[in-house]
């Protein structure tokens, strides 16, 4: 990156102001709505986590610099500027108190979509220097190593020996040709690995032929939670390259809610061109072969069991009827959450707020909301589809002092799978 300075961020916020970012500060009625819709202020009753006013510095940009009425302002210097410290200021409401769940988005009465001007806020926010430092390792790990947690390949390698002892199943790295390639979160790899294992046993049953790539097996993006789109562009290449170094036909991507709308919906953008192949999320691959008959399960649970929606994959994904259909193979007694799908509430630790230190003690205050949610439903197990949910929770609620399991949907699928003793030939 170059070297951050305040100039190079007010240029990156010039260059954020688009004909969406113009008409969305033009439609605002600063009617309030979106503060209801923010967990960060529900849970705290702090007026300054307003979503819209977390939009401030490109709000100053926008009116100095492209409204007549901002520019008469500024000519007879009665203007605001945006300044280091305003910046060093928005730091905490631009990353410790918004996960971009796109909540106040969805409830905005004039269809403002404030998570997408957050985006391009943290676009300033990196040219200038005042992302946290958290997010900033993270990102330069993932450009460096590979992985914003500095997972490497041998010790996934190391994760497949372990899962391919204990098991007897096969995990394929890099094999050209295969329809499938899975891409894996770092949260996965080191704290979920039952994951892998459950794709390995699922795809044996189902006869998906599929594969790892060693160049490319992280999903996460971590060029979207900080806001550059450099970083992002660079991840997002590095999966296209691999899946057409092994000629895939579809990119799988994991139970992370971010990652799948980072190479699904903005990554062809980043890129410039539209992929060669389809990505599908997990769940969306799961859904395809329950309704073709290619998994089957048995010995449905019979406790309460709930569902968490990550965000990035119910409001900006479109992904929400597959792991009902999907929970209804594992469970038989399903009960959902009162705001669902499109109107969930975040688990509080998306978006890059919990890979952000500063923000740890906020994300707890905000979980009150997820906990109390998860309590309306009187559930004996939390069931979800997103690794970095999966951990944040789990940490809310050990904070809270509630015990509680909490299971990613895949590996219930692959606990309760019934497997032939012959499976059918992988197809390819």
């Amino acid at each position: 990156m170059s070297e951050a300075t305040l100039e190079r961020g007010i240029n990156a916020l010039k260059e954020q102001i688009d004909a969406p970012v113009a008409s969305f500060f033009s439609s605002c009625v600063s009617c309030g709505m979106c503060a209801e819709a923010c967990l960060f202020y529900t849970e705290t009753g702090d007026p300054k986590y307003t979503p819209i006013y977390k939009l401030e510095p490109l709000r100053r940009v926008w009116e100095q610099e492209y409204t007549l009425f901002g520019k008469v302002k500024k000519a007879l210097g009665l203007h605001k500027p945006v300044t280091d410290e305003m910046l060093e200021e928005w730091q905490e409401l631009l990353y410790d108190s918004c996960t971009m769940c796109a909540r106040c988005s969805m409830i905005c009465p004039v269809g403002n979509d404030i998570a997408y001007m957050i985006r391009k806020t943290r676009e300033g926010m990196v040219a200038s220097g005042n992302a946290p430092e958290g997010v900033k390792g993270a990102s330069v790990r993932a450009v460096t190593i590979g992985s914003p947690m500095g997972v490497k390949l041998n010790a996934l390698e190391a994760q497949i020996r372990h899962i391919e002892a204990d098991s007897g199943l096969k995990i394929p790295v890099d094999v050209e040709g295969a329809d499938y390639m899975a891409l894996l979160s770092s949260m996965e790899i080191m704290n979920f690995p039952e994951y892998l294992e459950g794709l390995a046993k699922i795809f044996k049953q189902a006869g998906v032929s599929w594969t790892l790539c060693s160049t490319a097996f992280e999903a996460t993006n971590s060029g979207i939670q900080i806001g550059s789109s450099d970083i992002a562009r660079t991840l997002v290449q590095r999966v296209v390259d691999g899946a057409e170094r092994l000629k895939v036909k579809y990119v799988i991507s994991p139970e992370c809610g971010h990652a799948y709308t980072a190479i699904r919906w903005e990554g062809p953008n980043l890129i410039g061109r539209p992929f060669p192949f389809r990505v599908v999320h997990i769940l969306e691959l799961l859904d395809e072969l329950r309704a073709a008959g290619r998994i089957k399960t048995k010995d449905l649970e019979t406790d309460t069991h709930t569902f968490h929606d990550p965000c990035s994959l119910v409001r900006k994904g479109g992904v929400i009827d597959e792991p009902r259909r999907l929970m209804d193979m594992v469970t038989s007694n399903f009960v959902d959450m009162k705001d669902r799908g499109k109107l969930a509430w975040c688990c509080g630790g998306g978006g890059g707020v919990s890979s952000n230190e500063d923000a740890d003690e906020l994300r707890i205050k905000a979980f009150k909301r997820k906990r109390d949610q998860i309590a309306e439903t009187g559930a004996d197990v939390l069931v979800t589809a997103c690794a970095n949910c999966r951990l944040v929770i789990e940490e809310g609620l050990e904070e809270y002092n509630i015990e509680m399991p909490i299971v990613g949907l895949s590996e219930m699928i692959a606990d309760h799978l019934v497997v032939d003793d012959e499976p059918e030939e992988a197809e390819k």
